[in-house]
């Protein structure tokens, strides 16, 4: 059991790694990690990710409401949407919210992460819908992020950023990681001409591998959302979910039969990514 000294410690090395990859700018993203039903430590708000110690770090409970903070730190307002996958997903330990360079330009952009491209992704993430936009501090972002927790463990948020979560802080950490390499690829493959997808029977080759190994957490492999009790990885293309549009998307569109984006979409894209980068 590692004691609360060293989970703050893992936060903050978390908090750089996240700002060192170029996930987070200034003061953005927050981290949270489950102690017990009624204690959770976070980040503060107003502080870089990648320059905390572990004074930094506050003990809310599961309200967002403070337990323990030093002076001068204060929990994000963003707390709320942690505080929410935590009482839907009693199987979750730990939160991330980032905003990832390529994830984010997809989340801008109203594209969802659901083709097929590599097992990595169909193994470990299947598909990564988008959840409609909230206002920052409000109570809108965690109710928009509360349909996909029964059925995914990562979303992007609508000209928002992407969230993840998983048992322990690790693990959500490098959910967000992959969706970022996922969402890299997707654009890279895309500007090459197009991606090559799996077709149905490699991808339920790879949903039974998943299976197999036994993997925690929510995932297209696990439940089948489908009217005629197939699974499929393009985000339930008949997919039922309370509150969701049939086709599984928020925004943009998913067909049948997967479409490129349009010209001015990947223009767009192409625009934003090179503005992050600086270029």
């Amino acid at each position: 059991m590692v004691n609360e000294y060293e989970l703050k410690k893992q936060i903050c090395d978390i908090g750089k790694r996240i700002y060192n990859r170029n996930m987070v700018a200034a003061n953005d993203g927050n981290i949270s990690v489950k102690l017990n039903d009624h204690e959770f430590l976070c980040t503060p708000t107003g502080v870089s990710k990648g320059f905390m110690t572990p004074d930094y770090i506050c003990r809310v409970n599961e309200k967002g409401e403070v337990i323990q903070a030093n002076p001068g730190f204060k929990p994000s307002s963003e707390i709320k949407m942690h505080m929410r996958v935590y009482a839907k997903r009693p199987d979750v330990g730990s939160v991330v919210h980032a905003h990832p360079v390529y994830a984010t330009s997809f989340a801008i952009a109203g594209i969802p992460l659901t083709q097929p491209i590599m097992p990595e992704a169909v193994i470990a993430l299947g598909c990564v819908p988008i959840a409609e936009y909230g206002t920052p501090s409000t109570m809108e972002i965690p109710d928009n992020v509360e349909k996909y927790l029964p059925y995914y463990d990562a979303v992007l948020l609508e000209s928002h950023g992407a969230l993840t979560w998983s048992t322990d802080l690790l693990s959500a950490y490098l959910k967000m990681e992959s969706v970022e390499f996922y969402a890299q690829l997707l654009y890279q493959s895309k500007m090459l001409g197009g991606p090559k997808e799996f077709d149905q029977k490699t991808v339920e080759r790879l949903y039974e591998i998943r299976r197999q190994m036994g993997l925690p957490g929510k995932h297209p492999a696990n439940l089948c959302q489908n009217k005629d009790g197939h699974n499929c990885h393009n985000c339930g293309l008949h997919q039922e979910i309370p509150g969701m549009p049939a086709n599984g998307a928020t925004t943009g569109s998913i067909t049948s039969t997967p479409k490129e984006p349009a010209p001015e979409v990947i223009a767009e894209i192409t625009k934003r990514v090179l503005e992050q980068l600086g270029k």
